[in-house]
C-alpha cells in the first residue's frame, strides 16, 4: 500500500518548527544549501521545488526526515493563503505596490517599452541599511524585462 506524500504545507510547518527550536537561521540553511537566502527561505516555505541535493542538505541541517525531503521536491501551487495578507509585514508590501505600482509600470514602459518584469526570471534580495535615525530594510527586485511580442 502506498502512503500519501506529505504536503508542502506540512513540510513547511516542520521546517519552521525545527528551525525555531534549534535556533538555526535562514541564512545558515541557505549557506549549507548553496542557494540565495530569499529563494531558499521561499522554497522551504513551499513556494519553489528544491532538487534532491538541496532538499537533503536543508533537512540534514534541521534534523528532518526523508518524508520532508520528498515533499520539498514537489512542484508547488504558488501563492499564499489570503488570510496571510492581513499580516502587517505582508500587507505593507501589498500597500507599497498599490501606491507605487502604477508609477513603476509607467517608468518601466518609458524605459523599456511595452512589456513586463518577469517574476520567473527573477532574483530578490533583502539587506539591512544602518541609519542613525533607525535601520532601513532594502528589498531589491531584479527581474528580466519581457517585451510583448505579437
Amino acid at each position: 500500500m502506498t502512503t500519501p506524500m506529505m504536503s508542502r504545507a506540512e513540510a513547511a510547518a516542520l521546517v519552521r518548527t525545527a528551525r525555531s527550536r534549534q535556533g538555526v537561521t535562514w541564512a545558515a540553511i541557505a549557506e549549507e544549501v548553496g542557494a540565495p537566502l530569499v529563494w531558499t527561505t521561499s522554497a522551504l516555505l513551499g513556494q519553489h521545488p528544491m532538487d534532491a541535493t538541496r532538499a537533503k542538505k536543508a533537512c540534514a541541517v534541521l534534523g528532518l526526515g526523508d518524508e520532508v525531503v520528498e515533499a520539498l521536491q514537489q512542484q508547488p501551487y504558488r501563492g499564499i493563503d489570503p488570510a496571510l495578507l492581513q499580516d502587517p509585514t505582508i500587507y505593507r508590501f501589498h500597500e507599497a505596490l498599490m501606491v507605487y505600482g502604477p508609477a513603476l509600470k509607467e517608468l518601466i514602459h518609458e524605459e523599456f517599452g511595452d512589456g513586463i518584469m518577469s517574476a520567473i526570471a527573477f532574483n530578490v534580495d533583502i539587506a539591512r541599511k544602518e541609519m542613525p535615525e533607525g535601520d532601513r530594510v532594502v528589498v531589491t527586485f531584479d527581474g528580466k524585462f519581457l517585451d510583448y511580442k505579437w
